[in-house]
């Protein structure tokens, strides 16, 4: 195995090698190299093994120093130094493994978490924490909560709003589909669907989340039937029909019936009905949300 071999401030700058019992001069573009070289194998090297471990302190056992060992092997001369101390401080030199930080839950814990979130899929990390400590006694964090629910595929979102329907109007949606299951797309051409969105301008500082797997966003127990909305907004309505549609019309005043029999029928349905008269003689309006 050859090595670099410093004698005084020539030697360092030059550099040379032993080769059995010779000395041989080394070049210092090769030097360089050497020394990179060194460097790159330091930089990749996490860890290290055993048998390495053993070379190291049998090296400096047989007199060698410690700078000598650093250069041979390719390792920094504080590794070889901690490694030295820790051999004449317990005579141990292998490395210490373990499992990282222990959890600060049991799986009991972990199971009595999920369980909770299932039957309230309502309730925040900061209520399951708070929970968790009054059966239990453990007091966690809520990013603890998250994590442990989020291990079984439980996470937070927003649930899905939607207008609540009766039986009747399931019935009257049924009977109506039923009725227009074959029509043609000739039929289909004289048929307007109307809807309207509703835009809050203030913030939902009443947001709820809830606990639900991926896949479940549209279950009934992951909906809020919804229909009143407090506040002041914009509502925006709009027509359309095979091959055209109509105008967006926005209204900043609640819709009532008597608003939508004026307004919408007559300013826009009504108009759009007779620019259109003379392809479509007869002329029908599905408006959604509507029994």
């Amino acid at each position: 195995m050859a090595r670099i071999v410093r004698h005084n401030d020539e030697s360092v700058r030059e550099g040379y090698i032993r080769n059995g019992g010779k000395e041989v001069k080394l070049f210092t573009s090769a030097l360089k190299a050497f020394q990179c070289n060194n460097r790159i194998i330091m930089a990749q090297r996490k860890h290290l093994v055993n048998f390495l471990r053993g070379r190291i302190i049998g090296r400096l056992e047989c007199g060698r120093t410690q700078l000598e060992v650093s250069e041979e092997l390719g390792i920094a001369q504080s590794v070889i130094s901690r490694l030295w101390q820790r051999f004449h401080d317990d005579g141990n030199v292998s490395r210490c493994y373990s499992t990282g930080r222990p959890r600060v839950t049991t799986p009991n814990e972990d199971r009595y978490l999920a369980v909770t979130a299932k039957r309230n899929i309502r309730s925040t990390a900061s209520d399951l924490s708070r929970q968790l400590s009054s059966a239990t006694g453990m007091t966690v964090s809520r990013q603890t909560v998250y994590r442990r629910l989020g291990h079984i595929g439980l996470y937070a979102r927003r649930p899905v709003r939607c207008v609540p329907l009766t039986a009747t109007h399931c019935r009257l949606r049924l009977a109506w589909s039923r009725e227009h299951a074959l029509w043609t797309p000739q039929q289909w051409s004289c048929v307007m669907f109307s809807d309207e969105s509703r835009f809050s301008l203030q913030s939902d500082s009443r947001r709820i989340l809830i606990w639900r797997a991926p896949g479940t966003r549209y279950r009934q127990e992951n909906t809020i039937e919804r229909h009143r909305y407090g506040g002041a907004g914009w509502l925006v309505w709009g027509g359309i029909i095979l091959g055209s549609r109509t105008d967006l019309h926005v209204q900043s005043v609640t819709m009532t019936g008597h608003i939508y029999r004026d307004v919408i029928l007559e300013q826009h349905v009504r108009l759009f009905r007779g620019a259109k008269i003379h392809i479509r003689q007869t002329f029908y309006v599905k408006i959604f949300n509507s029994s």
